[in-house]
């Protein structure tokens, strides 16, 4: 991933999965559209645990890994987490996800069932279709609040205890949010990465208060830009407004880190073969066989230009059209073309084309 700009919209987490995309030689950027407030110290939530211990629930759903996880520790600062976990132990157990299920397993118990599909929707058909009527149903909810589970479970009577462990908030840094919106329209980014729904919903409601949607929706749709979602979930926010998203096999971040990986593994594979290598432009670098070039933006400008051309010749004037400022003197263009191949190091890759304009020299051409 070398060259790569990646932007990182999770709050929670951001340090780990900023390491592991650095180490496999990306940029990243933090922006994180939502932040996550915990209650391990709401004196609600410590009261509905020894509510839950002194009066043990049939049926207890997990929500999110983060959620539960959160909903133990918190039983163990206030002295509760060996009677909690008595108390899960000798229920059933629903996981909404994969996530869930290994927060679950942490805590060293096990999931009766688990809701692949990661959605509410799943656990509350199943629920309802082995009937919940005069069951107790503890429900921790995430952040996003209940998805209508209550509702649901008390309507076919069931006697539901919620517990609310943490809840979303406003972004850390609302400037960052929005300029990161900016930038991935104006082409600064290579790869948005979302783990959680309301943080795709709450990065793209940005984007469309920044007035930049259609340009951040074609940038993902022609894949100058990659939406990398950790699971179909997280990514309905997104593809609901036409944005095609990279998901990994399973919903975990070293899942999805892999996924982006390999999707640029398979982008220098199909890179452009000059006569100086293999050739891939990033947003904001280019890589000429495996090393980044050292080029100021206009430079980028430049090479992709004559990379889209694909061997073809550039005019002059097209040239000049992405040169900063408005002058038309064609010594600029010729100033900017020396100074991109000094930067490659190979005067053969770029060609001048006598009265014409300038092209890249492809390895297939003799």
């Amino acid at each position: 991933m070398a060259g790569c700009t990646v932007l990182v919209t999770a709050d929670r987490r951001s340090g780990e999965l900023a390491a592991a995309l650095e180490r496999r030689g990306a940029t990243v950027r933090h922006a994180p559209a939502l932040s996550m407030i915990p209650h391990a110290d709401d004196d609600t939530l410590v009261a509905a645990t020894r509510t839950l211990v002194a009066d043990p629930p049939d049926v207890v759903v997990a929500t999110t890994g983060v959620g539960f996880r959160a909903w133990v520790e918190a039983a163990d600062a206030h002295g509760l987490a060996g009677d909690l976990l008595g108390v899960l132990g000798g229920s059933r157990i629903v996981a909404r996800g994969p996530k869930a299920r290994g927060a679950i397993q942490a805590a060293g118990l096990q999931a009766d069932w688990v809701a692949e599909s990661e959605t509410s929707a799943e656990v509350a058909e199943v629920l309802l279709s082995e009937g919940v009527s005069g069951l107790h149903v503890a429900i921790q909810h995430h952040g996003a609040g209940a998805d209508g589970l209550d509702d649901v479970f008390a309507k076919a009577g069931a006697r539901v205890s919620p517990l609310v462990v943490y809840r979303w908030g406003p972004p850390p840094d609302p400037e960052a949010v929005a300029a990161s919106a900016r930038d991935a329209a104006a082409g600064e980014i290579d790869a948005v990465t979302f783990t959680s729904a309301p943080g795709a919903e709450a990065w793209m409601r940005v984007v469309e208060a920044q007035g930049v949607l259609d340009d951040v929706v074609a940038r993902f749709a022609d894949g100058s830009m990659v939406a990398a979602a950790v699971g179909p979930v997280t990514a309905r926010p997104l593809e609901s407004r036409g944005v095609p998203t990279l998901q990994p096999e399973r919903g975990r971040l070293g899942a999805l880190v892999r996924a982006l990986v390999g999707h640029y593994e398979h982008i220098e594979s199909v890179a452009l073969a000059t006569v100086a290598g293999p050739l891939t432009i990033r947003a904001r670098v280019a890589v000429l066989d495996g090393r980044v070039l050292p080029l100021s933006p206009t430079g980028v400008g430049l090479l992709r230009l004559l990379a889209a051309a694909g061997g073809d010749v550039v005019l002059r004037d097209r040239v000049l059209d992405v040169l900063p400022g408005d002058s038309r003197d064609t010594h600029a263009v010729e100033v900017a073309v020396a100074r991109l191949r000094e930067a490659v190091g190979r005067r053969d890759l770029v060609k001048t084309v006598v009265k014409r304009g300038y092209r890249l020299e492809l390895e297939h051409r003799a």
